[in-house]
């Protein structure tokens, strides 16, 4: 992919305006997913990465790969499967018959954007070789440690329905991700329009760089100034610790009351609420943070940190559901969260 030379690209404006540029932008190959869309650019702000979830054909590698062709980055793709190994993404190292030394070649996973595809069928080695490159944005090959291009996000996509070798993830990875995001249907006018656009055999989506990496990261700095009042702080933390209360049945009513989370959200949770609800208002035009934001960007942040109960999954609850009931039972501060 040949990026646009940098006295090419835009410049920033407001968060709205580089927020529609690159939706824009990605819209020529992906009709819909508007919140999906956002969510993706508020985890590229916060170095953030995405566990996408949802059926075959839904576009979610086309969207990922448009979303890393808008910015001007370097994207991969790996597919996981049963048999891959942690040098097939980290890379190994390699022998060179004419100096007679080894060296380091490396994997996919050097790369702005990587896209993990089917990432439940991979067994725990490689999960956690990816784990590294996660959290500690590097790698180690051959003993030696390699730091990972910056931005770096990992994009991972998974299968809702089809569990035959798969392999659960962790939680300690799970707890890496910012966003686990549900990917549906598209509606039957957007569908329709995909046919008219794309039903050409030789028409396909063309994306354009409108954004760059050098961009990317002085955009993190601003978000970093959008202002968080000490009241939706407090607000943060106490959804968050409504779901640990949940899973140790603080505040139920009667003992008869089934425990419906079987663990809470971490601490990192609180974090992450707290980067993209910053995030979100900067996308928004906003420099400071609301109530409102925050309870929209939660269940997103939350569903794949906390599960269910035995009893409450047989009993139809869904995670969501769970976590909606702590948005309406939590005090939502009086205080808008502006600047004083």
């Amino acid at each position: 992919m040949n990026a646009a030379p940098l006295e090419a690209i835009p410049r920033h404006g407001t968060g709205a305006e580089w927020a529609a540029r690159l939706s824009a932008e990605i819209g020529k190959a992906v009709l819909g997913q508007t919140t999906v869309i956002e969510r993706l650019q508020i985890a590229m702000l916060t170095g953030g990465h995405v566990l996408l979830e949802g059926m075959p054909g839904l576009a979610k590698t086309l969207l990922v790969n448009s979303l890393a062709r808008a910015l001007g980055m370097q994207f991969e793709r790996i597919q996981f499967t049963p048999d891959l190994l942690p040098s097939d993404v980290v890379g190994t190292m390699v022998y060179s018959p004419r100096d007679g030394r080894f060296s380091p070649h490396r994997g996919p996973i050097f790369a702005n954007v990587v896209l993990a595809d089917e990432i439940n069928r991979a067994p725990a080695k490689v999960q956690s070789a990816l784990l590294e490159a996660m959290q500690e944005r590097q790698v180690t090959i051959g003993g030696t440690t390699h730091p990972l291009p910056q931005p770096f996000v990992v994009m991972a996509t998974q299968n809702p329905v089809e569990q035959e070798g798969t392999y659960p993830l962790p939680e300690a990875q799970l707890d890496r991700f910012l966003f686990k995001l549900l990917l549906d249907y598209p509606g039957e006018e957007h569908e329709l329009e995909m046919v008219r656009r794309w039903g050409s055999v030789t028409t396909h989506p063309e994306v354009s760089v409108v954004s760059s990496g050098e961009e990317l990261l002085s955009l993190r700095h601003e978000v970093d100034r959008v202002h968080v009042a000490d009241t939706i702080q407090a607000y943060i933390v106490a959804l968050v610790r409504a779901t640990r209360a949940l899973a140790a049945q603080i505040g139920v009513r009667s003992a008869k009351e089934q425990r419906v989370l079987s663990y809470g959200a971490s601490p990192r949770a609180c974090l992450g609420l707290y980067q993209a609800s910053k995030a979100l208002a900067w996308l928004r035009g906003m420099d400071y943070v609301t109530p409102a934001l925050v309870q929209d960007v939660f269940t997103d942040v939350m569903r794949h940190r906390v599960a269910l109960t035995y009893e409450a999954d047989a009993a139809g609850l869904t995670t969501d559901h769970v976590l909606s009931g702590i948005i309406e039972r939590t005090p939502v501060p009086e205080s808008a969260g502006g600047r004083s």
